[in-house]
């Protein structure tokens, strides 16, 4: 009866445990073998740490986003492994750049349309602008107005993502609004900021960053993350490392 159910379901949560720890082997059926290719040439691909792996991600049309590239270079874009891209950049959006990253981009992108020094009707525009271009998403900062909000998610057919900066934010209000996904960019607080918004709203979407290491990523995934943000080295920082490699043959 009940207690055999139970045992059974424990017996089973043991055998799939044990199956994660196990090595995958061509031919096993204890865990799913996962072949590779690789390309000949590109064997310097930008790999997002593993612990992002360990987030649930988020399912948008029916593909699952763990991991997401905070960047919008289409050479660190198109050599990266992420499961996607965070188009959001310093500057007053505009169209031309969004309409780039999206024209060459190999993943799917969230597209920063504004939010702080630009709002209002420009912003709305911008955020239409990227959906009729392809974007998986659009993203806005932290300062704006939740009418803004409610505005662009009754015109967009596409997920609003709506940035977090601390624990003041009222969450409430903002997912009323419209917001779609959170997205915590609290510097080294993340993990912090992540686990108050994940006490009060347990099933919200959230990315948020993890940093550059796998210790911090993990904590953010451990403190409720479905996802991760990704801030990759330089371009510079890549160059250099190559070239260390190349004056050491």
């Amino acid at each position: 009866m009940l207690e055999d159910k139970i045992a059974d379901r424990l017996a089973e949560k043991l055998s799939d445990r044990m199956a994660e720890n196990t090595p995958a082997v061509p031919g096993s059926k204890s865990r799913k073998y996962v072949p590779q290719i690789n390309s000949k040439l590109r064997h310097h691909i930008l790999k997002v740490p593993e612990a992002a792996r360990k987030a649930s991600g988020i399912l948008v049309n029916g593909r699952r986003i763990k991991s997401l590239v905070f960047t919008t270079d289409i050479a660190i874009i198109r050599n990266c492994n992420a499961d996607a891209v965070l188009a959001v950049y310093p500057f007053t959006p505009q169209p031309t750049i969004s309409s780039s990253v999206l024209r060459y981009s190999s993943l799917p992108v969230f597209c920063g349309v504004g939010g702080g020094t630009t709002q209002g009707i420009r912003t709305l525009q911008l955020a239409w602008d990227a959906e009729t271009e392809g974007a998986m998403g659009v993203v806005v900062n932290a300062p704006i107005g939740n009418e803004d909000i409610k505005r662009i998610s009754g015109y967009i057919d596409i997920p609003l993502v709506v940035t977090v900066v601390n624990e003041k934010t009222d969450i409430a209000a903002r997912l009323e609004a419209g917001a779609s996904i959170l997205n915590v960019s609290a510097a080294a607080r993340t993990p912090e900021v992540v686990r108050a918004i994940r006490r009060d709203f347990p099933d919200v979407p959230i990315i948020a960053t993890g940093g550059g290491e796998e210790e911090s990523i993990m904590r953010t995934v451990e403190a409720g993350a479905n996802a991760i943000s990704y801030t990759p080295p330089t371009t510079k920082e890549l160059f250099s490392s190559m070239m260390e490699d190349y004056r050491a043959r």
